[in-house]
């Protein structure tokens, strides 16, 4: 009976070794370039610009997470509609990859178009949530729509299992929106969301979030939405421009810790100009 060499174990080994390095990598080049191909679907499906409203500022902040190679469905949306108001939204689906993103773009496309059909919020909601369920996927997705009359300031909000916006006013009052809300989009059929109305009056700002910013490893998400209700409170009173406020909050997010997408939209109501003695 001939003894297998030392020698030649020992090069198999290494030459399985090798192999197995071999699979990782090219698993981990797989992931990365899924990673890539997400990032750049959520950069494209994003807008790159908001409009331009009389006498209010909007202003967006965005984070992509790419924890162990994960991209989320984070969003946010700011255009003119048919009937010149406003509509913003902002949201969140389920989910860390590429399927996640292609979701994403499903939803904010779909809210742009069926803002042609109608405005009120409610109703739009319902619309892009059957829509979804047509799709039969199994993602779903939070969100949040408003409808923004610039001439009056009125603000009309329709809010599916996202967490609630932030207000505050230039007379130091501030607080999270108190609206009913709904469940997420592509879950219950048939589903009805509650509108509620809210008015801007001049220095006033509405903060709008994914959990990314205020909810992770290192805050509850009572503590993340406590930090921005307070950084709104101070910039209302201060006269900061919505810009400034959006910065504010994303950069408060870096201590919640957390590995998600984190979104910031931010509507702010101009002050008049200050009269010359």
């Amino acid at each position: 009976m001939t003894r297998k060499h030392p020698t030649d174990d020992g090069d198999e080994l290494l030459a399985r070794l090798g192999e197995l390095t071999a699979q990782a990598r090219e698993r981990a080049e797989l992931q990365r370039s899924r990673v890539e191909l997400a990032v750049a679907l959520q950069q494209g499906m994003l807008p790159t610009t908001l409009p331009s409203v009389p006498g209010f500022r909007l202003a967006v902040e965005y984070q992509p997470a790419h924890h162990a190679l994960s991209v989320g469905g984070d969003w946010y949306d700011a255009f003119t509609m048919p009937d010149g108001c406003i509509g913003l939204s902002i949201g969140d689906v389920q989910g860390h990859n590429i399927e996640a993103t292609a979701f994403m773009g499903q939803v904010r496309v779909g809210l742009r178009a069926l803002a042609s059909v109608t405005s009120e919020p409610g109703e739009l909601l319902a619309r892009i949530n059957d829509l979804l369920l047509a799709l039969g996927t199994d993602l779903f997705a939070t969100c949040t729509f408003i409808r923004l009359d610039p001439a009056t300031g009125v603000l009309q909000s329709a809010r599916a299992g996202h967490i609630p916006g932030v207000w505050a006013t230039a007379d130091g009052r501030s607080g999270l929106a108190e609206d009913t809300g709904g469940p997420p989009l592509g879950v219950l059929p048939e589903t009805a969301y509650p509108v509620t109305e809210h008015r801007l009056s001049a220095g006033d700002v509405l903060v709008l979030v994914t959990d990314g910013v205020v909810e992770g490893p290192a805050l509850s998400l009572d503590e993340g939405l406590d930090q921005v209700v307070r950084l709104a409170g101070v910039a209302a009173v201060a006269g900061l421009e919505a810009a400034s406020l959006a910065t504010a909050v994303i950069r408060g997010a870096e201590r919640v810790g957390h590995t998600d997408d984190a979104a910031v939209l931010v509507v702010g109501r101009e002050r008049p100009p200050s009269r010359s003695p």
